[in-house]
């Protein structure tokens, strides 16, 4: 099997939830049959809030190339990053590595091709709002994105959730974006905040709500399984 790098720590948990998630995704009778990867778990990239909503903190794009290039040092065949708002850096993490990153974004657009009246109703980071980073994706599947009216809310339960975990407390805001996208008709939706990943047991039972990780884990596990092609000669 081929090793998959992962740009991790955004937050630590969503990155451990990857990791579970990959596990369940294989059939494995013993450790050799599970996926190789190779984790760069590193909290301390600069917070992706601070620099896009904030305008206060530094960017994440050269820390994130740095990781990039040293997990293709390591022998990392691809790239996978399980944190929605650093993908607005994806620029920099191509530009660092030779090798695949395979795009959480552009697979979770494909994933909902098809939904019920194209719109998807959008429970992410304001960040990703504000730098309009699924637009360009859905719209190649002919999908429409659909955003909760209450930012500070759905902001302030990602921040609950980083600090204390996914409690019913800490995803008020996101049970309550939920519900008033399936009010406001957006039936299908997408959890394209890892911190909210955490919390998906908590969303309203009237909704069809997908999740950007599991979009990524099958990528993943369709990489890491399937043989390097041998160059003809």
């Amino acid at each position: 099997m081929r090793p998959v790098g992962i740009l991790g720590g955004m937050g630590p948990e969503a990155t451990i939830l990857l990791q579970r998630k990959l596990i369940e995704a294989v059939p494995a009778r013993d450790d050799a049959d599970h996926l190789p990867l190779m984790i760069d778990m590193n909290p301390q990239v600069p917070s992706r809030i601070a620099h896009l909503i904030e305008g206060t903190g530094e960017s994440p794009a050269p820390v994130l190339a740095a990781m990039a290039a040293r997990l293709e040092a390591m022998g990392a065949t691809a790239l996978a990053m399980p944190c929605n708002t650093a993908h607005h850096y994806t620029g920099a993490i191509r530009g660092a590595a030779r090798i695949p990153f395979l795009d959480m974004v552009a697979l979770s657009a494909a994933a909902c091709a098809g939904a019920e009246g194209g719109r998807i109703g959008m429970l992410a980071s304001p960040a990703v709002r504000r730098t309009a980073l699924f637009e360009r994706a859905f719209a190649a599947h002919g999908l429409e994105a659909v955003w909760p009216d209450d930012e500070a809310g759905v902001l302030a339960s990602i921040r609950a959730i980083k600090a204390g975990g996914a409690s019913e407390a800490a995803a008020a805001g996101l049970r309550a974006a939920s519900e008033r996208l399936a009010e406001a008709g957006a039936r299908v939706q997408l959890v394209a905040c890892t911190e909210f990943s955490l919390a998906m047991h908590l969303l309203p039972g009237n909704v069809d709500a997908r999740d950007t990780l599991d979009a990524l884990v099958a990528a993943i596990v369709a990489h890491a399984t399937t043989p390097a092609k041998v160059p003809q000669r």
